[in-house]
């Protein structure tokens, strides 16, 4: 292997650049990037960036060292590969760029909403400072979605003196990631920070100066955010013959297929990694699409490894944080095929947790100002230590002493 792309400036594209290099590929490297920013992080973007506390996000990565070609403010359009394990072309609006290896790292890009009125959404370092300059005080600020990125939108809105409404279809907030009893005790904090929460409401169009709503109605506006999710960017994989099903169909290892349908024939000399990777997860028998920097983070480490030959698997339990209305909410594990919730701690206080159990497994934890308690749970979900129930609906008992 002489020759690889890595397409998409992310978090996950520069891990996997550094991966790479640590484990020992010595051959010609570039990375692709539609951004003309060299690659920075995108937690703080509605964060501090947004609130004004930092403009400057850019990972910390020696690209001299890396000998690392960054082709900055170009974007892939089609991907033409050759025979399985042979390489291939990627087309480029910087021309054609050959490979013997190719890592797929283009992330994922916001979804819209109809209408022909203004409408912002925070994915870029652009995004946040064009938003952050309209935040003044008194702006009517609507975030349309009571998700991760809608709260804390919501809560620099807020703090910088800002009119806001929140808009949320469902009956909850967070109601999509955590299920909407659990995201109903979050409800409480938008009041308290004097954000009016509006759940049930569903929107028909983006208009100048606000909302139609569903059904009639309308929400007037001088900013109006969108925070509805993501969807993989894969468009440019279209004719190319990989499997894509709602990302890029990966076994564990990040190594994709070829083929139309499942289960197709992997290819060793393609990997895909980061929010646009559909990836195998032997934990929980199922694929996975998280897009969360957690995941961007670690799993690149093993992408390299499998386009260099090496074994290895991926099978962390998914992690993700949020800092909102002064509060730090964090979320491990998986709870979608759990028996029952537990409550540890009262969730009209500050300091709360709820855990996901199967019978005296450890499924998932979600924390309200418990970093202590994520940590230790983590540790039980990637041993699959069995837990007591009832020591761990205690909070005063640590999670690690809350064992069989």
């Amino acid at each position: 292997m002489e020759r690889v792309i890595v397409v998409g400036g992310g978090l996950a594209g520069v891990r996997a650049v550094e991966a790479l290099r640590s484990k020992g590929y010595e051959g010609a490297l570039t990375l692709l990037s539609a951004e003309r920013h060299r690659p920075y992080d995108r937690p703080p973007l509605s964060k501090a960036v947004l609130a004004g506390e930092s403009d400057d996000t850019t990972v910390d990565a020696d690209w001299d060292a890396l000998r690392c070609d960054l082709l900055l403010g170009e974007r892939a359009t089609a991907l033409r590969p050759d025979e399985p394990g042979r390489g291939g072309v990627v087309a480029s609006t910087a021309g054609d760029l050959p490979f013997d290896g190719l890592v797929i790292a283009t992330g994922a890009t916001p979804i819209t909403l109809p209408g022909d009125g203004p409408q912002h959404v925070l994915r870029t370092v652009d995004d946040s400072r064009d938003l952050r300059s309209r935040l003044t005080e008194g702006a009517r600020i609507v975030i349309v979605g009571a998700g991760w990125i809608g709260a804390e939108v919501a809560t620099t809105a807020a703090k910088k003196g800002c009119r806001v409404t929140v808009v949320e279809a469902a009956d909850a907030p967070i109601a999509n990631a955590i299920g909407a009893e659990v995201g109903a005790l979050t409800a409480p904090w938008y009041a308290e920070a004097g954000v009016e929460l509006r759940t049930g409401v569903k929107v028909a169009a983006v208009e100048e100066g606000g909302l139609a709503l569903a059904g009639g109605g309308r929400i007037d506006a001088d900013e109006v955010v969108v925070g509805i999710g993501v969807r993989p960017a894969v468009s440019w994989l279209e004719g190319s013959g990989l499997l894509v099903q709602r990302g890029v169909v990966t076994d564990g290892s990040f190594r994709v297929y070829q083929g139309e349908e499942e289960p197709g024939s992997l290819r060793g000399d393609i990997v895909a990694v980061g929010d646009c990777a559909a990836w195998w997860s032997s934990r929980y028998g199922r694929r996975l699409l998280v897009e969360h920097w957690d995941t961007a983070l670690n799993a690149p480490e093993i992408a390299a490894a499998a386009l260099l030959g090496q074994d290895g698997g991926y099978d962390a339990a998914p992690y993700f944080w949020s800092e909102q209305f002064g509060r730090m909410v964090q979320y491990a594990g998986s709870h979608a095929a759990s028996e029952r919730l537990v409550h540890r701690g009262d969730p009209s206080g500050r300091k709360w947790a709820v855990v996901w159990l199967t019978g005296d497994r450890l499924d998932a934890i979600l924390t309200v100002d418990r970093p202590r308690d994520l940590v230790q749970a983590r540790r039980l979900i990637a041993a699959g230590t069995p837990v007591d129930p009832e020591a761990i609906a205690d909070p005063d008992v640590p999670v690690r002493q809350a064992v069989r």
